[in-house]
């Protein structure tokens, strides 16, 4: 499926594979992502791209000088934090893929979930409030308990590791 180049009055292009037409707050979206000072090359809007919060779900924002996990529309970005550490390239080189797979060994990623509840998990007050949500999602408090912890159930997406 070839891409449509968004005609948008943006610093940097967006290019689509959306294989529907945008709505209107879907596009100014793309258009505000467009216009970051440290987006690099261009945007690219993946075929199911839907409206997220800050940014686009399903969106590949590709950055220069910057991390934004939440920047896939909040889907994936909940819960991840971009750290610092005192590695260099040199220090990694050969052993990403070890301490990946020792990540997602320790931590449930993809479509798994923890076994058991954590208890911490159990206590937190806003449990209170599921109630309230959306009634597509009200039945789904228990799977999202287990998933509390994990490194999401959205599309079995891989663990991302960022060396400067």
């Amino acid at each position: 499926m070839p891409y449509e180049k968004l005609k948008l009055s943006a610093p940097t292009p967006v290019l689509s594979w959306a294989n529907h037409a945008l709505a209107h707050e879907e596009t100014k979206m793309a258009k505000n992502v467009a216009s970051l000072p440290f987006v690099f090359k261009h945007v690219a809007l993946m075929p199911d791209v839907h409206l997220g919060k800050g940014a686009l779900v399903g969106s590949v924002i590709a950055t220069k000088e910057a991390v934004i996990p939440a920047a896939v529309g909040v889907d994936v970005g909940c819960g991840m934090a971009a750290m610092k550490t005192p590695f260099v390239v040199e220090q990694l080189e050969g052993k990403l893929k070890t301490i990946r797979l020792d990540i997602e060994a320790a931590i449930p990623v993809g479509f798994n979930q923890n076994k058991e509840v954590e208890k911490a998990v159990s206590n937190w007050q806003a449990w209170n409030h599921f109630k309230e949500l959306h009634r597509g999602v009200r039945d789904l408090q228990g799977k999202a308990m287990k998933q509390l912890g994990s490194l999401g159930g959205g599309k079995g997406l891989p663990l991302t590791v960022v060396i400067q």
